[in-house]
């Protein structure tokens, strides 16, 4: 192929996390295969772009992985691909880029991207560790942290942000919630805060009561998040905000934020 990465004498391109590695890009949206493509080939990454499943057959059998948008418009399906190449070459890993999490595709897949959330850092790792080889209970690669993170970053890096389910279990914290709250940031998701912190003040009743009543809880106080205000804060004043949000799998949740005001605020 004329142009190709294979064909190109770039010195260092072998350095490159794609050198040598053809990837079939399908969507019908030209724009978006304008800039995967534009993205994947500064990484070394031989594309070949496909507007639809007819023009992405020519390519099944050149290319060693497969990224694939799910819903193509015109009831067609990026998965139609994905199963025709697991019975011609099974080995070839296969990445779905679709808008929900859930995975309602026959197994197809080898990898999910939740499109729309994923940043192109979450399709450049999934290429380039060809986690999609791993087949038999497909992996899940669902950017929640990316998604949360954009939350948490419009409210401010200086409040701290927790978000939860409706069950007081943690989907994330941001750095200075878990400064606040002494684990690092990786600690928290998965787990129940009525579990693992039974100090954290009175915010239970909130914690439950929010996502399903979908109001907004404000509290203004001389405590912190802890039931027992900390030295450094005793003559501080705390704005603390919980707020419902629908989280990733559409389920309800509830946003608590935290940040220190002054006394002129706080009158």
């Amino acid at each position: 192929m004329s142009g190709s990465v294979q064909d190109t004498p770039i010195t260092g391109l072998s350095l490159l996390p794609g050198a040598n590695v053809r990837v079939l890009l399908l969507d019908d949206d030209p724009a978006n295969l304008h800039l995967r493509g534009a993205v994947l080939r500064q990484h070394g990454y031989d594309c070949l772009a496909a507007g639809s499943i007819e023009d992405a057959m020519q390519f099944l059998d050149v290319i060693d992985i497969a990224v694939l948008d799910y819903h193509l418009g015109g009831g067609q399906f990026g998965t139609e691909v994905g199963s025709l190449l697991r019975r011609r070459r099974p080995h070839i890993p296969i990445i779905i880029l679709s808008a929900t999490l859930e995975r309602f595709f026959g197994g197809v897949e080898d990898m999910h991207l939740l499109k729309g959330h994923s940043s192109v850092g979450d399709l450049l790792q999934a290429l380039s560790s060809l986690a999609a080889r791993r087949r038999g209970s497909p992996v899940v690669v669902d950017a929640r942290d990316f998604f949360y993170s954009r939350i948490a970053r419009a409210i401010g890096g200086e409040v701290l942000v927790q978000i939860f389910n409706d069950r007081g279990v943690w989907h994330f914290c941001n750095d200075r919630a878990a400064d606040y709250l002494e684990h690092p940031r990786d600690w928290f998701p998965g787990r129940c805060v009525f579990e693992e912190m039974p100090l954290l003040r009175d915010w239970h009743d909130v914690l439950l009561n929010v996502p399903r009543s979908r109001e907004t809880y404000i509290d203004r106080t001389h405590r912190g998040l802890l039931a027992t205000p900390k030295e450094t804060e005793r003559d501080l004043t705390w704005s603390i905000l919980a707020f419902p949000l629908t989280l990733h799998d559409d389920r309800s949740g509830v946003v608590l934020t935290a940040r220190v005001i002054s006394a002129a605020e706080s009158v």
